[in-house]
This record gives C-alpha cells, structure tokens and sequence, in this order.
C-alpha cells in the first residue's frame, strides 16, 4: 500500500477523477447548477477529456495531479497557465480545478495537494498563481487565506447558459516565487 501523497496522474486513473469531480459538483455546487452540468456531460465523456489531459495536455505546463490514498484517488487538481484577460500566462498561473472527496476532507489531502500545485507551479516558472472560487464557499475560502491567499477583488458570475443558474466567483491569488 503507497502512503498518502500527491503526484502526477496516471492514465488508468482518469475515470476515478471524473467520477470525483462529479461527486464534487453535487456536493459543492448549488443544486440547479450542479443538474445541470451532469446533464450535459455523461461520465464517459468526463473520462475522456481527463485521459486526454493527462496524457496529451495541449501545454506542456498543464498537469493534473492527484491526492492518493490507500492506493485510490481522493482528491485532484488542474494547473497551468492562466487564461484571465489580466494575466500574464508566462508568469500567472491558475488552479483550474481541485476538488477532494468529502469522505477524505480534514484529512490532510487538500494541504498536500495544495502545496504540491504551488511547488509545480514555482518549478514551471510561474511568480503567481490565481484561483477562481465560488463567492458563497467559506470553508474553501478559509482554508486558502489561512494558506496565504488573499481576495485580489476580481469577481464574476457562470452560467452554463443564458437562462440557467448563476454562479457567482471571487478570485484569490498569492505569490508562488
């Protein structure tokens, strides 16, 4: 049995992290806007995109990794270069995704895979790195300044469509050099 730690994901492992990430948008997301995104991708597909990221990633500085124990995935993260408008890409980085199974939390898992994201991103060079979180997630939001991160007063709302559920975002940032 592997010790609980942080690396690079495998190939085999991407229906584990598709399945996470569709348990993580039940649990965390508001429940109209969670139907819907389930609706519109089926696991499948989920599992396909993930593969792809893992093994073909169009950026070579986008890589997902993964919180394992007991020789199984309990938490994941997609990090690369930011895409905001305001960003520099060759030096702002973005945690894209990062989602640890609620049967896993307060467990260490998110810290290890928090810090893991933060020394990739510093190794590919980046000075800053930026996460965009849901405004209404406290817990998240707690757990990121107490790491660090502060509120840089960037704001938004998603939807997946024009008349579907909003969902409003605030984005943190620290240094990661």
């Amino acid at each position: 049995m592997i010790a609980d730690s942080v690396r690079l994901a495998l190939p085999t492992e991407a229906a584990q992290i598709a399945a996470l990430q569709r348990r993580g948008w039940t649990a965390g997301l508001p429940a109209e806007a969670a139907d819907q995104l389930l609706a519109s991708i089926d696991l499948a597909a989920m599992t396909d995109s993930w593969l792809a990221a893992i093994q073909r990633p169009p950026l070579a500085q986008l890589r997902v990794l993964v919180a394992v124990s007991a020789d199984r995935v309990v938490g994941f993260a997609a990090i690369g270069p930011s895409d905001d408008p305001d960003a520099d890409p060759s030096s702002d980085a973005l945690i894209a995704e990062f989602t640890i199974d609620e049967l896993a939390r307060r467990q260490g898992h998110g810290s290890r895979l928090l810090n893991a994201s933060v020394d990739t991103l510093r190794a590919d060079g980046f000075t800053r790195a930026t996460w965009w979180v849901r405004a209404d997630d406290d817990l998240l939001r707690a757990f990121l300044t107490d790491s660090g991160w502060e509120v840089d007063g960037a704001h938004t709302e998603v939807a997946m469509d024009t008349d579907g559920p909003r969902v409003k975002l605030v984005r943190l940032h620290t240094a990661v050099s």
